[in-house]
């Protein structure tokens, strides 16, 4: 008997225990509470491990925090002023708090004199970084999420060496996580040759410092501080279109020439500070741009918060004619569920692409159930055939807003993410010409789709809903 009461006991602790850290997240909580009732110890040892509220900023010293912001002050007023005067006449005058909100985003103002390609798949968009880091003459920074020791991977691997043994600064970042199967020959390889590399949250290190669920999903090149390149693809072979499970690979990457790279390389360069500890302050990697571009791009960062959640939620809420939406996973925030519903009633065209095939059964589960609930808002879902759609792009009227965040409660909360604001008509219809594109090799999904399902299916799906904040 007294086994029983003090099992109770340990449970209610941990119930308050859930409720007291989770207060300000009710979903999350409910979610967890649910895991604790199906697994009372192991539920629990899970909530330790994976939940821990983001807090772990490196402690800096005077010196660093000094750096830190004179760079950030100088950057912008080498960027910002022409920006905003060119911005506001031409761009979005037309929506003062959306505008408000825009220029508010900290360390992230809208850049001028840019020059963007856009890539929608990787043969051209790898061939385009392997031939700037190839004729690169200073330093080469690599940042990815996921790098694998395979062809293309090997491609990257050479090239890196052989800059490096030309006496040009090579710096390798990879997410312990994403990267937990690249193995140490590879990595030994790139440092026996001068290549400096780095690994964002190790494995080992992020369990026992409870950092598991907080990842850096960030894919940036910069070359000569020049050049950028960021956006969804990963270095592997099945970025390539090479994995017989999903065939032809969709995606969205761009090639960035102006001041836009200043942002790219100072979102680098802090992540390289905080997993290596060393601070870079030579000017020479911030150095004056020579593009003539005239585009207006705006480099966003988030790491962990909610930047990007807030600036996806003000888009949708500012749309008058469009919302077009491209992502691998579609699992939602409340608010940005209902920001979708209420664009539906002020008459907005609002429609979304993802997977026909899923790379992770019960995301996709998850992914189906807030489809489902859309549909019956009036928003128009499109299954991609061709293959898989990585994709990640959201457009709002004439602007564009894309990179390495999915449509996600992680992307947009926990993880380490860059994307971009396209304000360049040119930049924005080539994203939405992409769009229309993939509506093409796509298959609408009807409400009548759902009605067909078996009981165990939509099971699955309602399950999958319930875990989904802690996806």
């Amino acid at each position: 008997m007294l086994w029983i009461v003090g099992a109770l006991l340990l449970f209610i602790i941990q119930i308050a225990f859930v409720i007291f850290f989770e207060y300000q997240r009710p979903n999350k909580a409910m979610v967890w509470l649910i895991v604790l009732y199906i697994f009372p110890v192991i539920g629990f040892l899970l909530y330790l491990f994976v939940a821990k509220e983001y807090n772990c900023s490196p402690a800096l010293s005077q010196e660093e925090i000094g750096h830190w912001n004179r760079l950030k002050a100088n950057l912008m007023d080498r960027c910002r002023q022409r920006a905003l005067t060119n911005l506001r006449g031409e761009t979005i005058g037309q929506d003062d708090n959306l505008y408000a909100l825009l220029c508010g985003i900290p360390v992230a103002p809208i850049t001028a004199c840019n020059e963007t390609t856009v890539f929608a798949e990787g043969d051209s968009a790898f061939e385009a970084m392997l031939g700037s880091i190839a004729a690169s003459e200073h330093h080469i920074h690599v940042e990815f999420y996921i790098i694998r020791d395979d062809r293309l991977g090997t491609r990257f691997e050479q090239l890196l060496i052989r800059k490096a043994q030309e006496g040009v600064r090579v710096r390798l970042l990879y997410d312990g996580i994403g990267s937990r199967r690249l193995g140490k020959a590879y990595l030994k390889r790139l440092r026996d040759a001068g290549v400096e590399t780095g690994c964002f949250f190790p494995l080992l290190s992020s369990f026992f410092n409870r950092r598991l669920n907080y990842r850096n999903h960030r894919k940036i090149v910069v070359v000569d501080g020049k050049t950028g390149f960021f956006g969804g693809l990963n270095i592997g072979d099945e970025y390539l279109g090479e994995d017989p499970k999903f065939g032809y690979w969709r995606d969205t990457h761009f090639s960035m020439k102006g001041d836009a790279v200043l942002w790219l390389q100072y979102t680098f360069l802090a992540d390289w500070h905080w997993v290596t500890g060393q601070l870079i302050a030579d000017p020479v990697y911030y150095p004056i741009q020579e593009s003539r571009g005239k585009e207006l791009v705006q480099i966003v960062k988030s790491g962990p918060d909610e930047t990007i959640l807030e600036l996806i939620f003000s888009l949708i809420v500012s749309a008058k004619k469009r919302i077009f939406i491209e992502t691998p996973y579609f699992i939602l925030d409340p608010g940005i569920l209902l920001a979708l519903k209420t664009a539906i009633l002020r008459g907005v065209d609002v429609r979304v692409i993802i997977p026909g095939v899923p790379d992770k059964n019960l995301v996709y589960s998850a992914t189906l159930s807030y489809v489902q609930e859309l549909l019956r808002a009036g928003v128009r879902f499109y299954s991609y055939q061709k293959g898989f759609i990585h994709a990640k792009v959201i457009i709002s009227d004439d602007l564009a807003f894309s990179g390495s965040a999915n449509m996600d409660i992680r992307s947009l909360s926990n993880q380490f993410e860059i994307n971009a604001l396209f304000y360049d008509g040119e930049v924005v219809d080539r994203l939405v010409q992409d769009f229309y594109r993939d509506l093409g090799v796509s298959e609408e999904i009807l409400q009548s789709n759902f009605e067909k399902r078996s009981r165990f299916q939509k099971l699955k799906t309602v399950c999958a809903r319930l875990l989904s904040p802690l996806f």
